[in-house]
C-alpha cells in the first residue's frame, strides 16, 4: 500500500497503475473535456487521480474539485448506488464533486464549460 500525503487514504500499487493506463487510453467525451475545457480554465487539473479505492476523472487541488464525467453504466441502479457511495467517500475527504454526462460533454461542451466557471466561482470565493 501507498500512502497519500494530501488525504492520508491508501490506495494499492496497482491503483495507480490502472489510472496511468486510463490517462493513456481516455475516452472521446474525457478527452474533449480536458483537451477542449479543463486546460482553458485558471486552476490545474490532474486526470484519473487514485484516492482511497477510488480513481477520479479529473481533480483539481487548488479547488478540491472533483470532476466526473459518466457514461450510460452510470444511469443503472448499480451504477447510481456506486455512484452516491463513492462520492459519500469524496465528500468525507472536504473534496466537491460535480458530474457531466457523455452526452452533455459531446453535445453542450460550451454548457459545461460556463457550469464549471460557476463551480469554480463558488468554490474559489471567500465563506
Amino acid at each position: 500500500m501507498e500512502r497519500c500525503k494530501k488525504t492520508m487514504k491508501t490506495y494499492t500499487s496497482a491503483l495507480i497503475q490502472r489510472a496511468r493506463d486510463m490517462r493513456t487510453n481516455m475516452t472521446e467525451p474525457e478527452k474533449r473535456m480536458w483537451y477542449d475545457c479543463l486546460k482553458h480554465l485558471p486552476f490545474r487539473f490532474r486526470r484519473q487521480r487514485p484516492f482511497g479505492p477510488y480513481i477520479v476523472d479529473f481533480y483539481c487541488p487548488g479547488l478540491k474539485l472533483v470532476v466526473e464525467i459518466d457514461g450510460d453504466i452510470h444511469t443503472t441502479a448499480d451504477g447510481i448506488a456506486y455512484d452516491a457511495e463513492r462520492t459519500a467517500f469524496l465528500e468525507g475527504l472536504g473534496l466537491r464533486v460535480i458530474r457531466f454526462s457523455n452526452r452533455e460533454v459531446m453535445e453542450n461542451l460550451e454548457g459545461v464549460f460556463d457550469r464549471l466557471q460557476q463551480e469554480i466561482i463558488l468554490t474559489s470565493a471567500p465563506n
